[in-house]
């Protein structure tokens, strides 16, 4: 025998579809209103203190201090995390001459964290009665002048130009932390001397070095010292011949005639000046 199909009319179904159609256009309608709850919810956020940068957080500062850093960032209290553009921030920041790079970045705490890492300063220079420092990259920083130089880089003394200034100190950059830090101050020489200069150095010795050949020769100075007799007075030659002079009598009154008549600078040994550092 034949079964029978079990047939269900269309006036039996439509109360189930009808049922679908309410159930399917409420879920839309929840949907619809949450969406346009969390569109309102983010606009009233945005245009709240709660969206405002609660903190910054300068890393890797040194010389620079933290107020100028965020002064030139130009992020304040009232700054809109999220209208914030790093990489515009970063370039900002990246145009003091005192920074080589920077990172800056949101944390999840509602803050803005900027890490930049400084060109190190490898040299002062005396201006009048204060010191503005010299960067690794030749850099004259005449805006930050300071009165008593810490002791982290040489002095410079009598140079004829800038150029040459920033030749020397591209070549200090180049040397190693061993040699650079015995460094104390740096005398240029007659220019019938050609480019030569004048080296005083913190363990005692005096040093005569061409600026061409500076980072070249300079770092052989230790192994130098280190065969010299610890009482001999007298001046290291580096250059073409790297030898040791011994002072002759009348070579000593000279210089120390020269220091009187102004020729070189004697303030204070680099000795002196270290040990009031």
């Amino acid at each position: 025998m034949k079964k029978e199909k079990n047939v269900v009319s269309i006036e039996e179904r439509m109360p189930q579809l009808k049922e679908r159609r309410k159930k399917k256009a409420a879920r839309q309608l929840i949907f619809y209103l949450i969406l346009l709850s969390l569109l309102i919810g983010i606009v009233i956020y945005l245009q709240s203190p709660l969206s405002h940068v609660r903190y910054v957080e300068v890393k890797g500062d040194e010389d620079l201090t933290k107020s100028e850093v965020k002064e030139v960032s130009g992020i304040t209290g009232t700054s809109n995390l999220w209208g914030i553009d790093p990489a515009a921030v970063s370039d900002k920041i990246k145009g003091l001459p005192e920074v080589s790079s920077t990172e800056v970045r949101r944390t999840l705490t509602g803050g803005i964290e900027i890490s930049l890492e400084e060109k190190r300063r490898t040299a002062y220079v005396k201006v009048e009665e204060q010191f503005a420092p010299i960067l690794e990259d030749g850099t004259i920083l005449g805006d930050a002048l300071v009165e008593n130089p810490g002791g982290d880089a040489p002095i410079f003394y009598g140079f004829p130009d800038n150029e040459h200034l920033t030749k020397l100190a591209k070549e200090l950059n180049s040397l190693p932390a061993s040699v650079s830090n015995l460094i104390s101050e740096i005398h240029w020489m007659d220019e019938e001397e050609r480019d030569r200069v004048r080296l005083y150095m913190s363990d005692g010795y005096t040093v005569i070095a061409s600026v061409r050949e500076f980072s070249e020769k300079m770092p052989s100075y230790p192994s130098i010292v280190s065969q010299l007799d610890p009482d001999a007075e007298g001046v290291i030659h580096v250059g073409v011949g790297t030898y040791f002079e011994s002072y002759a009598s009348g070579d000593k009154e000279q210089l120390e005639t020269e220091e009187e008549q102004g020729n070189i600078p004697s303030e204070e040994s680099p000795q002196e000046r270290e040990e009031e550092g």
